[in-house]
């Protein structure tokens, strides 16, 4: 926790350098205080309604318990196993099957799951998904997760917006600003570059590795792992706007490989995930799930 702590602290300071060192670049010691102005208001943003960017870049909408029975049964008695909070609740109404953990901490947590999702798995692959999501929340994984993806929005809107703005150009009106242009081709990387920093693919591997734990049904998560890829590749989502830089979150790349999706790729091998839980079931021994 400790460390995600400094991770986060890290990136809201990069973020803030990149502010000001633009905001001196293009408007001297005024852009300099505009500069700050719109740093304190981004960090204040990303750190707390980056769960709510991550949200409404899915469609996502808050569920009941008389809506979704099942699923509010098992994350409760999940979170109560765990000795935890139980996080709020979201259905996306995207068809590809998909489920991401978002949020500070486990206070202030949501939990995700895509309606695609919820109509290919059966009650125990769901619930090994929730187990791993919810390891997410309670390995503090969220936090670090959840402000690089609200950065990498903003800066993504950042650099779309900046097309509107008169940075100072070229003679002709209608011709793009070469100084916008310059800086969309450097923020777009950096967006990019910003989640590949944050986030370690190993992260992954312990919400598997700690979800099936919880379940204690480590074959379960696995053959929900196997479906959801399935399902992710037959159905992909575009690579564009505000998913990109949530992507991250989610159980499963919900992007085709190649191109501008190849950058924002922070999940390992499914194959590698479902072969490392089929191990580890076999180390632990048969298990029995009751319902």
């Amino acid at each position: 926790m400790h460390h995600n702590r400094l991770k986060t602290a890290a990136l809201l300071g990069l973020l803030t350098s990149l502010i000001l060192a633009v905001g001196y670049w293009f408007g001297g010691s005024g852009g300099l205080v505009i500069a700050v102005v719109v740093s304190l208001v981004m960090n204040g943003v990303t750190y707390f309604y980056s769960d709510k960017l991550a949200l409404r870049s899915m469609r996502a909408q808050s569920v009941s318990e008389a809506e979704f029975p099942e699923l509010y049964r098992m994350v409760r008695e999940l979170a109560t196993e765990a000795g935890q909070p139980m996080p709020r609740l979201y259905v996306s109404p995207t068809s590809q099957p998909n489920a991401f953990a978002t949020g500070r901490n486990p206070q202030h947590a949501a939990v995700c799951v895509t309606q695609g999702i919820t109509e290919i798995l059966d009650y125990r692959e769901l619930r090994g998904v929730i187990g791993h999501e919810l390891s997410h929340v309670y390995n503090r994984d969220i936090l670090i997760s959840s402000v690089a993806a609200g950065l990498a929005g903003i800066i993504t809107m950042l650099a779309n917006i900046a097309w509107f703005i008169p940075l100072g150009g070229g003679d002709d009106e209608d011709s793009p600003n070469p100084a916008v242009l310059l800086l969309t081709i450097i923020l777009g990387p950096i967006a990019a570059t910003v989640i590949q920093l944050a986030i370690s693919r190993s992260r992954e591997f312990q919400a598997d590795a700690s979800g099936a734990r919880l379940t204690k049904d480590p074959l379960a998560l696995a053959s929900a792992l196997k479906k959801i890829h399935m399902g992710t590749q037959r159905r992909p989502l575009p690579a564009q706007g505000q998913l990109t830089s949530t992507a991250h979150l989610m159980i499963d790349n919900p992007f085709r490989g190649g191109g501008v999706a190849a950058l924002f790729s922070t999940h390992p091998k499914m194959e590698e995930r479902v072969a490392r839980l089929e191990r580890m079931a076999a180390n632990s021994g048969p298990v029995q799930f009751q319902r």
